[in-house]
């Protein structure tokens, strides 16, 4: 025992103070935003907004996240990554706090796109600090450890927005989304100002490439939009399946989705330590990553046991923890020729346009086919990403050579 828990801590090791600093002040945002997993819930039942109608909301949701990642790639290269992190939390904590009184169709559109708009600058910001605080050897631990920040957030966010709704209803939600990404950026003004910190890899190229420019990454773009769709449902018409097909309160939604964040939590970082000694290629562990979550949902075809619904946020989880930080790091290290705000930009634009049709397009299924369906068609959905995987690795292959 002892020694399996040494081999555990020696995962974390090397890692800088900076990584570490970054990942606490994600911790504290990623809590906060509670709204975010019970948010078609909370159209649905509070402001009595039909399936279609969430599947557009959800549509501003991601253009807004589209836009804010553009702009913060742009910002990021101009200005550098601390300022924009800064900026995005202090504001977004304000919008969050407004958003709870948007409750017309037009007005939750329009709040919910400006509220992406600010939060996702913060995103290729992060990216870049995070390749900045870090060695290169250690780029892949620093993102699973910021994952790790992020789904240890997402474990006691939904859990105890589960209490907040219980006991005082949505508006706690927003209040605690706005103060929460305040007090990040707060911790940010205080330990990781420019003049306190250590850069371990400044990267500068002479003669930058355009992210838009770099025909293997367009390829990974298009897989990982498809990744981002299909993972996606699990925050906005996998929560409805969970409470209209098996009947389960918000709480327990909430407890089931902190399930996940506690699992990946506790099993990220020693499976993505033994994937990287492995040395099998990054696009081929995502791929893995991506057939698993496809797993997940078709399973929930097979029976109507409330049991294979734990059976399936854990396969999504693995999935998620072998295809996420895999994905950054291989974003990360092609970035290292060109412009690093407009690459990280352009690998988060990808999941930001899943979320504009993803959200929509899974509405609109199950308001038409049903859940059964949808499943099906999400699952043969992913395979094809899969496949996509494979080609980019034969064009890598091609590119060696």
């Amino acid at each position: 025992m002892k020694k399996l828990y040494n081999n555990y801590i020696n995962t974390f090791r090397g890692l800088s103070l900076e990584v570490w600093w970054l990942s606490l002040i994600t911790f504290i945002n990623r809590s906060g935003t509670m709204v975010i997993p019970f948010l078609s819930l909370y159209l649905n039942e509070d402001l009595h907004f039909s399936f279609p109608d969430i599947g557009w909301i959800m549509s501003f949701f991601g253009l807004g996240s589209v836009f804010g990642t553009w702009v913060g790639g742009k910002l990021t290269d101009k200005i550098g990554y601390y300022k924009v992190m800064l900026l995005s939390l202090i504001l977004t904590g304000f919008l969050f706090v407004f958003l709870q009184y948007a409750t017309t169709f037009n007005q939750f559109c329009l709040g919910i796109f400006v509220v992406m708009l600010v939060a996702d600058a913060f995103r290729p910001a992060m990216f870049v600090a995070l390749s900045a605080y870090s060695k290169p050897k250690n780029k892949t631990r620093s993102v699973t450890l910021i994952r790790l920040a992020i789904n240890l957030g997402f474990s006691a966010g939904p859990a105890i927005g589960g209490l907040i709704i219980t006991g005082i209803g949505y508006e706690g939600l927003f209040w605690t989304d706005g103060i929460t990404c305040v007090l990040a950026a707060f911790l940010l003004l205080k330990v990781l100002h420019p003049k306190k910190v250590k850069v371990l890899d400044e990267v500068k190229v002479e003669n930058p490439v355009s992210a838009y420019e770099d025909k293997p990454f367009w390829i990974f773009f298009i897989a990982m939009f498809i990744f981002g769709f299909v993972f996606m449902q699990y925050f906005s018409t996998m929560p409805l399946y969970y409470k209209d097909h098996h009947f389960l309160s918000e709480l327990e939604i909430g407890l089931l989705m902190g399930l996940s964040g506690l699992f990946i939590f506790l099993f990220e970082m020693p499976l993505i330590k033994w994937l990287e000694d492995s040395k099998v290629s990054k696009v081929k562990l995502i791929a893995l990553g991506l057939f698993l979550v496809a797993i997940s949902f078709i399973i929930l075809n097979l029976t109507s046991w409330v049991g294979v619904l734990i059976i399936g946020i854990l396969l999504m989880s693995t999935g998620e923890m072998i295809a996420f930080p895999f994905s950054n790091a291989f974003a990360i290290e092609r970035a290292e020729k060109g412009n690093q705000g407009e690459y990280m930009a352009f690998y988060s634009i990808s999941f930001s346009l899943a979320h504009i049709f993803s959200h929509n397009i899974g509405m609109q299924m199950i308001d038409k086919f049903g859940f059964e369906t949808s499943w099906t068609v999400i699952t043969l959905l992913s395979f094809i990403g899969v496949l996509i995987l494979l080609y980019l690795l034969h064009f890598l292959k091609k590119e060696v050579i």
